[in-house]
């Protein structure tokens, strides 16, 4: 089901959501983006796949996910964001809107939210310190706090069902998200940055002992696999580690 692009121009529009602007222009303006992005996902998603988008966001995965036929758990603890997503996709029974964060048990988590680029808000304080000061962080505050319900990916699969693919992306907390998961999948993904590399390694260490054996990575925004043949988690551990600084974040994917 395609975006409602007048629903799009409402939110750019819409003085309360300018921090979002970014991020709108980014996902819905880009044709050729949205075409890659959607190939790139046809390798893990096929028509009436369950899929968790965890990290929502603005919606642009839960976007792709949707024009490939899959139905969409979208997980956002910002409520700007999670409001923008019920906008753009409040017409589709086929979404189903989360507003909480996902992590190891249910309760509360503290979000720090960085009002001027909500894309890196998170709630991980070890995340604002690692990024404080450092290179490609510069300029970046977290200048406020909101408790927000917490979840996990075993709650989500109680409530929704087993999904075919999960898609994490939670700013420095993807190894508590992985936590919180005890069913194995047929694969998934999940975010790193070169900020916080150690996540990234209990990420994959998690994931290892969920039963995935095969791992690649995606560079930044790139909508493709950056080795040409699947890794051991070992083999991907140490690209990780030989990474430098300046490649700043990515996407680790997993497949059994």
């Amino acid at each position: 089901m395609p975006v409602n692009l007048e629903v799009v121009d409402a939110l750019r529009a819409d003085p309360a959501a300018s921090s979002l602007r970014p991020s709108l222009d980014l996902s819905y303006g880009d044709p050729g983006r949205t075409t890659a992005m959607d190939r790139f996902h046809t390798q893990f998603v096929r028509p009436d796949d369950l899929v968790f988008d965890i990290g929502a966001h603005v919606g642009d995965r839960t976007a792709s996910f949707r024009r490939l036929g899959a139905r969409v758990i979208a997980v956002e603890p910002q409520p700007l964001c999670a409001r923008s997503i019920r906008a753009l996709y409040g017409d589709d029974d086929q979404v189903t809107v989360v507003e909480a964060a996902c992590g190891m048990a249910t309760g509360l988590l503290e979000l720090h939210i960085n009002s001027a680029n909500p894309t890196v808000s998170t709630v991980s304080p070890h995340f604002v310190q690692a990024a404080d000061g450092a290179e490609n962080w510069q300029g970046q505050v977290w200048d406020a706090r909101l408790a927000v319900p917490a979840t996990t990916l075993d709650v989500l699969v109680a409530e929704h069902g087993l999904p075919a693919f999960v898609k994490i992306d939670v700013e420095g907390f993807e190894d508590a998200v992985l936590a919180g998961l005890s069913h194995p999948l047929p694969a998934l993904s999940f975010e790193f940055t070169t900020v916080a590399r150690a996540v990234a390694h209990r990420a994959l260490d998690r994931a290892v002992a969920l039963g995935f054996t095969r791992f690649n990575l995606a560079l930044g925004d790139a909508m493709a696999l950056a080795e040409p043949a699947w890794l051991t988690a070992p083999a991907l551990g140490a690209l990780l580690d030989s990474l430098p600084h300046s490649a700043n974040s990515g996407d680790v994917y997993c497949r059994r």
